[in-house]
C-alpha cells in the first residue's frame, strides 16, 4: 500500500472510531488534538490487525449503530424514554 492510501485508511478508520464515542460531534468541529488522537488510535488497531481493518470497520458501524438507537429511544422534546411517560411534571 503507498503513502497516500495508508493516510487515507487511517483516516477512515480514526473517523469511525470517532464517530463511534459517545457524545460525537463532526470530524471537522473536533479540536486538531482531539482529531490526531483517533488517527494514532486508527494507526494501532490497524497495525494490530494487519491491515485486516474490515473486521474493525463493522464492529465500529455496529457501536455507532447501537449508540444512535439508545439516543434515538429517548426524545427530550417529549420527556419519554423508550415509551414511558415522564409523569414528574404533573
Amino acid at each position: 500500500m503507498n503513502r497516500g492510501a495508508i493516510e487515507r485508511t487511517v483516516e477512515m478508520v480514526a473517523r469511525a472510531i470517532q464517530e463511534a464515542q459517545p457524545q460525537a460531534c463532526l470530524w471537522d468541529v473536533e479540536t486538531a488534538p482531539r482529531r490526531e488522537h483517533f488517527r494514532q488510535c486508527a494507526r494501532n488497531a490497524i497495525r494490530l490487525l494487519d491491515e485486516d481493518i474490515g473486521v474493525l470497520l463493522l464492529a465500529l458501524r455496529e457501536a455507532t449503530a447501537e449508540r444512535r438507537q439508545v439516543v434515538s429511544q429517548f426524545n427530550p422534546c417529549r420527556g419519554y424514554v423508550a415509551g414511558v411517560a415522564d409523569t414528574s411534571a404533573e
